[in-house]
Formats: C-alpha cells, structure tokens, sequence
C-alpha cells in the first residue's frame, strides 16, 4: 500500500474485536512514533503504551463522552512529551501521534486520537491530570493525546480522493 492509499485508508475506529495485536505489530506502530521528525532533534516525546484491561478501563475515563473506546481497545499508547526540552513538544507530539496512526493503519489496526491537551475528565479534573495520577508521569511532562488501538469491529469505508476539496488550496507562482 502506497503512502496516499494508507492517508486514504485512516479513518477513526472506536469499536473493535477482541483480537490482541502482537508485540511485533506495536513495536511496529512505536517505530513510526519514534521515526517523528522533531523541531531542533530536541525529541521530547515519550510512550507509555497500555494494555491492562483494568488501566484502559480507567483510562477510559479522561474524556467527558469521548475516551469510552479505550474500554474495548486491545492496547493504547499515551504521548507525553518534556516541556523543558523543547520548544515544540506540542507540534512533536502531533506528528509522532500521526506518524503511528499512518502505521497502525498500514497493518490494518484500527486507531483513534484521543485529544488529551486542554480537555476535562468526567470527574471535572484536566484530563492531563487525571491521567497523571493513573500513569505517574512526571510533572514537567505534557500529556498531548492517546492512540487506542484495535482490530475494527467494521472497516471503515477509505475517503475519495476525486472528492477531497482543493478549493482550499491556493496557488503563488
């Protein structure tokens, strides 16, 4: 599968078997977060990779409505990243979080961002908070999002690219 195939292919999955994804398959997904390019080589971002039944339960609590997903994923993995070390831990984040969702996909893993950044748990606390007292990471990292991972329930249905809107783009020659 080709690079824009795969991007085509990427759609959030929040329902999934109870299929186990391997070892190999994570450490595959991993690689792509640790490939990230990063502002300055600073690389900042960290992973802590979950796939305790009891955490992902819990976990699936660091989103009012949104994070349920985790209840029924076979793994998750939480981007943190040192906001002492860079400048751009945030954008890091970001594209280490793209870099696995693009992997995960590549191999047929279901996958959803769960925006973590700014975002309250259903008890009211910051999500980041909420799951720095599940996770124990330290204080001076920011928890930006997580990936659930699973095998879908459903494939999803690959988008149109006769149907991508390139009104958008704007051209300076």
């Amino acid at each position: 599968m080709d690079i824009l195939e795969i991007m085509r292919s990427r759609r959030s999955v929040r329902r999934y078997t109870e299929e186990k994804i391997s070892d190999e398959e994570l450490k595959k997904i991993l690689s792509g977060a640790l490939l990230a390019p990063s502002g300055h080589s600073k690389y900042p971002c960290e992973f802590i990779v979950v796939k305790n039944r009891e955490l992902l339960e819990k976990m699936s609590h660091c989103r009012k409505g949104v994070a349920k997903m985790l209840e029924g994923a076979a793994a998750a993995v939480v981007v943190i990243a040192d906001k002492n070390k860079s400048d751009t831990f945030v954008e890091d984040s970001c594209v280490a979080m793209m870099n696995m969702e693009l992997v995960a996909t590549s191999l047929g893993i279901g996958n959803c961002w769960i925006q973590i950044r700014n975002r309250e748990a259903e008890d009211d606390s910051a999500s980041e908070e909420y799951l720095r007292g599940i996770l124990n990471f330290a204080e001076n990292f920011a928890c930006q999002a997580i990936l659930s991972l699973g095998y879908p329930v459903k494939p999803p249905r690959a988008r149109e690219l006769d149907k991508l809107n390139f009104d958008k783009i704007s051209y300076r020659e």
